[in-house]
């Protein structure tokens, strides 16, 4: 399956000089918990809210003025979209994190896939082949 069909398009982004605040009232707003941050295009790093309490809420750094490119995550793991969502989720467990920027071949952003949107199409396709293995078992005959 691709992630375009499961991640989130198009991704929330911020640009390298959006401050701290800026970004999380974007978050809070869409109700995410990452955002993308980019410069013309190209992923350069991600924000999060884990960046939010390491680094800003831990280091009592002011909301206001702090830039995101000073406390964002960087270089930043992607996956493309052609990425098997079984080897996303590997990744994801893997390096503990839960957002995922899915980019082209030029690191220019696609989406982004958060692990909720990942488990939850894992859970509706194993969803679907307990209903089609239900349906095997429980015919009368050939033919159904």
């Amino acid at each position: 399956m691709n992630l375009l069909k499961i991640a989130r398009v198009p991704a929330p982004t911020v640009s390298l000089d959006t401050t701290v605040l800026q970004a999380v009232q974007q978050m809070s707003e869409i109700r995410v918990g990452a955002v993308s941050v980019v410069k013309h295009d190209e992923l350069v790093g991600i924000f999060t809210e884990r960046d939010v309490l390491r680094r800003v809420v831990a280091a009592r750094l002011p909301l206001d003025t702090t830039k995101v490119s000073d406390v964002m995550t960087s270089p930043v793991e992607t996956a493309h979209p052609d990425t098997n969502p079984g080897e996303a989720l590997e990744v994801m467990v893997s390096n503990h994190f839960r957002h995922l920027p899915i980019v082209d071949n030029e690191n220019r952003l696609q989406a982004m896939l958060s692990i909720r949107h990942l488990l939850n199409c894992m859970v509706d396709q194993l969803s679907d082949e307990l209903h089609a293995l239900d349906s095997y078992l429980c015919a009368d005959g050939p033919g159904g």
